[in-house]
């Protein structure tokens, strides 16, 4: 078995990116998967259930891959009782998935209509995970906002969202917090105010450039704080749960790890993405660098003011330690090196950062074309987390693997390979000192991947969304991840090895089911687009990392 240094700290200069190492988590490791309410429930105006900023903006035409839509999407709202089954079969000792805010306050505001069928949904989920010994990890804001608070108040942008959010939160804490024990206020706001509010990719759309993103980060950390607050005066001591948010970061890796200027970058890439959130809620403030660069960049514009809004020093100390646990999402890794952006070119977050990211093409990417299988950046943000934040209680929310095409082969060697890493990555920080609590799959099911529609498919579950029952079909992943779970890690090499071997026997079974649909017939043909290699000295071989698009494969060929 081979020794991981447990020293105090991380040590960065050592390049250990390859060798496996053989052992097993601590009882009492949580493992689990995850899903989302827009993404799996459909039933989009079922029941009383109100209109969301999601709703809206599948809804416009253009706007998602396909036009599709999460009207229907997984059929969860009328099928959880089979996806518990399933979570049941692989043995999960938990299962995340988050409320939908207008399925339940269909116009956003209790005041005006509480939806007891919503809340009746909720509850059977609950009740029903818990018969079964299964954790809900419930999410109180998974992008899904009433699209009455939009068209009122422009949403996020808007500080007033701040005590709606609160009022949302602190009604789910009084109807289902004698049963819920782990809170997580929002899921991965860098992706709610630069995709919502910069780029307009993500609902509502806006495209606000160089300020919209941080004023809705401003308000979002701010709703996040008062949330906890009002759990730990008025519910804790009678509840005796946590709440914590849950943050999603791609590892930065210097290009050049001798170069002075390509580590600052690197660090910047990290701070502009999980400081952005983790810095003000675990110390106070925003990061000194975020802070030095956006206020010197907004006064080269010739703007009085730094397009970064401050916090107070009453607002400081309130945000500070609001985090029982640090919800950790992570998927791939970028090389960054530094690159000036002059500030005529007009305000943007991605200008304002000053720096390039790139991708080694010889990093597996088998479905979406931003996830690269880099399992060492792992191990890498997980001790970043440790040493930057004090070590704090670290549930991983998200991590897993797509395929971006329709295939019939349900043998996804890929997405065995990469949990096989990643998780043994988490292992080794763990070993660290890292404290590491859960470990969640993205995701239990394919589902609606936002604006990439049904494209890309995350799930450890086939779902057939062209037939209207929505059957699900286990991939090979399903097997292979029930294997670690019962192992509670990877006891021993011989053991190990034989996992693919049988997780594949049972795929085969599987794929006669599906082969009776005629999928192939609706395969996308994307075309390769080839990008020219930049190589710095003494750095890996790289490219710039844009929107390529890749051709499809099948089981990761």
């Amino acid at each position: 078995m081979q020794d991981v240094c447990s020293s105090e700290d991380f040590d960065w200069t050592k390049n250990e990116k390859s060798s496996f190492y053989y052992g097993t988590f601590p009882t009492g490791f949580s493992w689990g998967a995850g899903s989302s309410a827009y993404q799996t429930e459909g039933a989009w105006n079922i029941d009383g259930k109100g209109m969301s900023i999601w709703d809206t903006f599948a809804h416009k035409k253009g706007k998602i891959f396909s036009n599709d839509t999460g009207d229907s999407s997984c059929e969860g709202y009328y099928k959880f009782k089979d996806d518990i089954n399933l979570m049941k079969d692989m043995k999960l000792n938990h299962y995340r998935f988050s409320i939908s805010w207008p399925r339940i306050l269909p116009s956003g505001l209790k005041g005006d209509h509480i939806n007891e069928r919503g809340i009746k949904y909720y509850d059977d989920l609950i009740n029903m995970l818990l018969s079964n010994k299964i954790t809900p990890i419930v999410t109180l804001y998974h992008w899904d906002l009433p699209q009455i608070l939009q068209e009122k108040y422009g949403g996020w942008q808007n500080s007033s969202m701040i005590n709606h959010f609160n009022d949302f939160a602190n009604f789910c804490f009084e109807r289902f917090g004698n049963r819920v024990k782990y809170w997580i206020t929002f899921n991965n706001p860098w992706s709610i105010a630069v995709e919502g509010f910069e780029t307009g990719e993500h609902a509502p759309g806006l495209k606000m450039r160089g300020t919209g993103a941080y004023k809705v980060a401003h308000n979002i950390i701010k709703a996040h704080a008062k949330v906890w607050h009002t759990y730990d005066m008025q519910w804790r001591n009678k509840q005796r749960g946590l709440v914590g948010i849950s943050l999603t970061a791609d590892w930065g890796e210097p290009v050049d790890i001798t170069n002075q200027r390509d580590i600052e970058a690197a660090e910047r890439y990290i701070q502009f993405y999980l400081g952005w959130f983790a810095t003000p809620i675990f110390n106070g403030d925003y990061p000194q660098v975020m802070k030095d660069y956006i206020g010197r960049k907004s006064g080269q514009q010739g703007l009085g003011a730094s397009r970064l809004p401050v916090f107070s020093p009453q607002e400081k100390s309130y945000i500070k330690g609001t985090c029982d646990f640090l919800g950790l999402g992570h998927f791939t890794t970028r090389y960054i090196t530094q690159k000036n952006y002059p500030s005529g070119l007009g305000d943007s977050y991605f200008a304002d950062r000053d720096l390039a990211e790139l991708v080694d093409p010889k990093w597996p990417d088998p479905g979406s074309e931003w996830l690269y299988s880099v399992p060492w950046g792992f191990r890498r943000m997980l001790n970043f987390v440790k040493t930057q934040y004090g070590n704090p209680m670290i549930y991983v929310t998200e991590n897993g693997v797509s395929e971006k095409m329709l295939c019939t082969d349900l043998c996804d060697d890929w997405r065995m390979q990469y949990f096989k890493d990643y998780i043994n990555e988490m292992l080794k920080a763990m070993k660290d000192g890292v404290n590491v609590k859960g470990y969640t799959a993205w995701s239990l099911l394919d589902n609606f991947e936002w604006d990439e529609g049904y494209s890309e498919r995350f799930g450890l579950y086939y779902v057939d969304f062209r037939n209207k029952n929505k059957p699900r079909y286990p991939k090979a992943s399903v097997q292979y991840y029930k294997r670690i779970i019962s192992s509670n890690g990877f006891p021993n090499q011989r053991e190990v090895e034989s996992w693919k071997r049988k997780a594949v026997e049972t795929c085969s079974s599987s794929n006669q089911l599906l082969a009776a649909d005629p999928l192939i017939g609706h395969m996308e043909m994307v075309t390769e687009i080839v990008v020219p290699t930049v190589s710095p000295p003494s750095a890996p071989d790289i490219r710039q990392s844009v929107g390529a698009a890749f051709a499809p494969r099948c089981s990761g060929q």
